[in-house]
Formats: C-alpha cells, structure tokens, sequence
C-alpha cells in the first residue's frame, strides 16, 4: 500500500533515470539493501554485515578510469601501457566481483537457501543468460 502523495514507482524509476551514472551506482546498492530489510527485517549480525558488504558499488576511483579504458579498447586507440592498466583494472574489477560473490553466497548459506533464490530475493537479477545470444544475433555475430 502506498501512502498518499508518495511517488508510485514510474516515477521513482523515471527519477532515477536522471541520476548521473555515480549518483545511480550510489543509489542502486541503497534500493538494494532497503528490499532485503523489507524482506528480511530482523536480521543477525553477519547477515546485516553481508549486505552492506554486497551493497557496495565499485569504487568510484576503480570504475571511472576502467570504463574509460574500456571505451579505449572498443576504439582500438589503446596504447600499451593503457592496456596493461586495463589488464591490471580489469584483475581488480574480477576481485572485487569475487568477494561479492563469495559475500552472496556465504549469504545464501546462512539463509538455507540457494544462491538463485538469494538473488532473486533481494532483487540482483542476470543481465544476460549465460550462452545466449540477444534476441536477433547469433552466438557468432556477439
């Protein structure tokens, strides 16, 4: 139930829309963190320290110059020495991607659950299903 004069949902998503991409990476670990509150309200000690752990967006510091590189490479206007910092950023990104996954399924483990069903709970959903192409392509033209 929604109290009156409160933004619906549209326009919550219409709002975060015009977030600048810091701002979004900010605010989507919040939403987050609020679901799985709502979900769960009492919650032990390492759980609640789980997902302030999950809820973490890249680090700013990490993601701006890594996205930049990356646009770089798509270009084909990387230098050598750009692209062994990309290689080193790029290990990094796989880390800290690492310990949230570790973090979620530790998670998953204290809740009995599977790590599916801890995603889908708390709203962290796949971009894209592994091995399939987008609608229109083929695995060959990705």
């Amino acid at each position: 139930m929604r109290a009156a004069g409160s933004p619906t949902a549209d326009e919550l998503l219409a709002a975060a829309g015009r977030l600048s991409p810091s701002e979004l990476d900010r605010f989507v670990p919040q939403v987050i963190a609020l679901r799985a509150r709502r979900a769960a309200p009492v919650l032990g000690a390492r759980e609640s320290e789980l997902l302030a752990e999950i809820s973490c967006a890249l680090p700013e510091d990490l993601r701006q110059p890594y996205a930049r590189l990356l646009e770089k490479r798509d270009f084909r206007t990387l230098t050598p020495g750009e692209h062994d910092e990309l290689i080193r950023l790029s290990d990094e990104v796989e880390a800290f991607q690492a310990r949230r996954l570790e973090r979620l399924a530790e998670l998953a483990q204290l809740r009995g659950v599977t790590l599916d069903q801890l995603l889908s709970h708390v709203g962290i959903a796949p971009r894209v299903q592994c091995g399939a192409a987008p609608e229109g392509t083929t695995a060959m033209t990705m």
